[in-house]
């Protein structure tokens, strides 16, 4: 299926922060129910929900957005660290009405949401940090996969993106399993498009630079006083298995929920049925 088809039944639309630009939203469901805001990763865009939002529409408002410094959100020159776009992602609240919501994020978008649960608790209902990032990397595999990805990076920087790098990328994300299915044409040039814009050639080194420093932006898992869960998957890259058990035993009120399907980074992507099926009880839990 389609990405378009994907996310029939949600309307996009552009929404002014003070400090953040213009920012790409895509939402579902009705403004009256409980919101679940999903955040993506790391050089990522809101398509990385187009499987979730109409879906869990019935039962949440559902968002999605792009960060700023990516996709079709506002390209600002500034210093990027998960604490400035936890400042974002309460802008684009204030700015939507929003006064307290779920918040559900992979990678960066878990390493966010983690800060923000922590500076505005009250903002927040549940927590889901979806193979979040900014946890402690204690696994030598996890700390291989780490220079591995600083190194493709660094490898990208100042190299003109083409399909193949793109695809390459994109394979990294999601597990072997699942490559002929999903690593699609269609969302390999929307990447590409995004990476092409001339406007994101002095940004997206300056996002890149959060992969160096990630261990100066550790989230702290202790300070996390909201009802939260870590869906992992059992080939997350650096962040693997061993770190999310380590992780959740130092959250007060966290669990760990560990993916049955096949998946690697894109959990929400690779197996929606299961993921939206963990998201509903989850979110719809008594708190």
């Amino acid at each position: 299926m389609s990405l378009w088809q994907d996310f029939l039944g949600s309307t996009t639309h552009y929404v002014a922060t003070t400090n953040f630009g213009r920012i790409r939203v895509v939402e579902a469901g009705d403004k009256s129910k409980p919101a679940i805001i999903f955040q993506h990763g790391i050089g990522g865009h809101l398509e990385a929900y187009s499987k979730n939002l109409v879906a869990l529409s019935d039962q949440f408002r559902c968002i999605a957005f792009d960060y700023v410094g990516h996709a079709l959100s506002s390209r600002v020159a500034m210093e990027y660290t998960p604490p400035v776009l936890a400042e974002q992602l309460c802008e684009l609240m204030d700015a939507m009405g929003i006064d307290k919501a779920h918040l559900s994020g992979e990678s960066l978008g878990g390493w966010v949401s983690g800060f923000f649960a922590v500076k505005y608790p009250q903002r927040v209902l549940k927590l889901m940090l979806n193979t979040g990032a900014g946890i402690p990397i204690v696994s030598e595999k996890g700390r291989a996969d780490m220079l591995d990805l600083m190194e493709r990076s660094k490898k990208a920087a100042g190299v003109a993106p083409s399909f193949e790098m793109v695809k390459h990328r994109i394979e990294w994300l999601i597990h072997p399993s699942n490559h002929a299915r999903l690593v699609t044409d269609e969302i390999v040039n929307l990447r590409l498009h995004f990476y092409l814009m001339p406007e994101g050639r002095e940004v997206t080194p300056m996002v890149n630079r959060m992969l160096p420093r990630h261990d100066e932006f550790l989230v702290p898992l202790e300070q996390i006083s909201h009802d939260t869960m870590l869906l992992w998957t059992r080939d997350n890259p650096i962040h693997d298995l061993e770190c999310a058990r380590a992780a959740v035993a130092r959250i007060p009120k966290g669990e760990l929920y560990v993916m049955e399907a096949d998946g690697a980074h894109w959990p929400q992507y690779e197996a929606p049925e299961e993921f939206n099926r963990v998201a509903r009880a989850f979110f719809a839990g008594a708190a």
